[in-house]
């Protein structure tokens, strides 16, 4: 991990800190916090994202995710981050980068997504600048890749906005609630100092 050194560590990985909001590993500790936004915003979540299993919201659930995040982080494999406002330590969403390509490709995926309550506030488009400098400067990727249903417009106009270019159409990309769906393809290309 000595591609991390610049960046700032908590006790099981990067920490990043803003104006707006800190971008931090998840902890066991956060689960109670994390159950309970996840639960509250269900159905605005819900049509985004992979079927959610049975027990979904569970502390062992919760335990397995961090077990997958810490061990991604150690093999520089993905990287996951709960997003918290900076003024109250309030946990209002996620991000994670996942599918690392390194070699010629360079490349990393994000995914990301935010309590109901905190929708339309313009965090996501805070974290989403906070963590690009991160991905290009101190992990040292070319490519961030991003994908999301033609239906969802606010994460379409989040992807532009972030400087994101629209590449694509995926067919059946990815399975979400339940179902194979569609997909548009975005990417950022970091082209500073890189040839």
């Amino acid at each position: 991990m000595a591609f991390l050194r610049s960046v700032p560590l908590s006790d099981s990985g990067p920490l990043l800190r803003g104006d707006r909001l800190t971008l931090r590993v998840p902890q066991a500790h956060d689960y109670t916090e994390w159950a309970n936004l996840r639960e509250a915003s269900e159905a605005f979540l819900r049509p985004w994202e992979p079927e959610w299993a049975a027990d979904e919201l569970s502390r062992s659930a919760f335990r397995r995710r961090l077990r997958y995040y810490h061990r991604d982080i150690r093999e520089g494999t993905g990287y996951a981050f709960f997003l918290l406002k900076s003024d109250d330590s309030t946990l209002i969403g996620g991000i994670t980068l996942t599918n690392a390509r390194r070699g010629v490709s360079q490349s990393i995926s994000i995914g990301y997504w935010i309590g109901a309550t905190y929708s339309r506030q313009g965090y996501m488009t805070s974290a989403l600048e906070m963590l690009m400098p991160f991905v290009f400067r101190q992990l040292g990727f070319h490519r961030l890749e991003a994908a999301c249903l033609p239906s969802n417009l606010p994460s379409r106009k989040l992807l532009m906005k972030s400087g994101f270019d629209h590449e694509g159409f995926a067919r059946k990309y990815l399975k979400i609630n339940g179902l194979w769906q569609d997909h548009l393809l975005f990417s950022a290309i970091d082209d500073s100092l890189r040839s």
